[in-house]
């Protein structure tokens, strides 16, 4: 008599299958973790070796003006408003996402901070409003996004268009002057500390949470998470849709603190704030190694990135090279990221 197939249960794993000996394809992603790590190094001493470069041009082409401690000073002050919109925009690429608004939410939470209406409240006034105005419209962007599956870029480009339309509509085209003193005071040389601008160490304090959240939370593990493969993300038993929302609520607080900042140093509240700050933030993030479809990234990097961006622009204006030429210069720096990047991921899959 013919004896019965053994059954599946009782063969042994057969090569190739799931169950099997043999190893994990590899990572679409390119290498894991380690890999990653490896590259995100040797990305940054690479943009460190172009910030040196730089400091090289700026100091042959303009030694007086360039090494000068103030125009140091300047380089990094102007760096922390864009800097700090940079830290939550990189975490929502990070998270599969992108928020085109980031500039006319500034200008709306300067603009909102600076009424007389907030000035009669003092300092924690406008640093109250500034925040709140910011979490208001990062919470708008990701319940859109999150809960109305709205796309990112369809959902944060409406509230650009909304937001610069209030900004104006508050201000009627008008500058509003901050009279609050102890708010002015921050940007004056007399409350240096060590040298240092608060602007400078406010950039400082945001970098250092934001590469916390990123690197040693489990909320930052999620982020990477949903955005190397939300899909996957959510059959792990991450909540997708509320992370993303948390998200863009961190993108909004960045902004708040950053229009915060912006009216320091300005000493005033405009529409026009924050203008471009979407294109500055999203290149520097960039040239910093995050990858705009998401799940990989780096805070120091998009630092970095800053850095590298206020450097030029800051060399241009001391040549006194006009402003068309800077944005021709990010644009070329912006595609030469880009190809860097997808020459990287071909090499990692390979």
């Amino acid at each position: 008599m013919t004896q019965p197939a053994p059954s599946a249960q009782h063969q042994g794993p057969e090569k190739g299958t799931a169950t099997g000996p043999v190893a994990a394809p590899p990572s679409k992603q390119g290498g894991g973790p380690r890999a990653f790590g490896l590259r995100a190094d040797v990305r940054n001493l690479s943009l460190l070796g172009v910030l040196a470069v730089l400091a090289v041009v700026g100091g042959i082409t303009e030694p007086d003006a360039f090494l000068d401690t103030g125009n140091l000073q300047l380089i990094l002050t102007q760096s922390s408003v864009i800097g700090v919109v940079t830290v939550g925009m990189t975490l929502v690429i990070i998270g599969g996402g992108i928020d085109l608004s980031v500039g006319a939410m500034v200008a709306l939470a300067s603009v909102w901070a600076t009424t007389l209406a907030t000035q009669d409240f003092g300092f924690a006034g406008i640093l109250f409003t500034a925040v709140i105005v910011g979490l208001a419209a990062g919470l708008v962007n990701g319940v859109l996004i999150a809960y109305g599956r709205m796309v990112p870029f369809i959902a944060t480009l409406a509230m650009l268009a909304s937001a610069r339309g209030l900004a104006l509509l508050i201000t009627d085209g008008k500058t509003q002057i901050v009279t609050v003193q102890s708010v002015l005071d921050l940007g004056l040389p007399d409350s240096y500390v060590l040298g240092i601008p608060p602007l400078v160490l406010g950039f400082a304090a945001v970098t250092v949470v934001g590469w916390l959240i990123l690197n040693r939370t489990t909320f930052g593990r999620r982020t990477v998470a949903i955005g190397g493969n939300a899909e996957a993300a959510r059959l792990a038993g991450i909540d997708v849709r509320r992370q993303r929302l948390y998200l863009y609520l961190l993108s909004g607080v960045c902004c708040g603190i950053a229009a915060f900042m912006l009216i320091i140093l300005s000493g005033s509240g405009q529409n026009t704030n924050g203008n471009l700050y979407e294109l500055d933030a999203i290149a520097a993030a960039i040239i910093g190694g995050t990858l705009l479809s998401g799940g990989r990234g780096t805070i120091v990097g998009s630092v970095l990135g800053v850095l590298v961006f206020t450097t030029i622009t800051n060399i241009f204006a001391l040549n006194n090279l006009q402003s068309d030429v800077q944005q021709i210069a990010k644009g070329a720096i912006i595609v030469a990221a880009v190809l860097v990047q997808h020459r990287t991921l071909r090499g990692g899959e390979t």
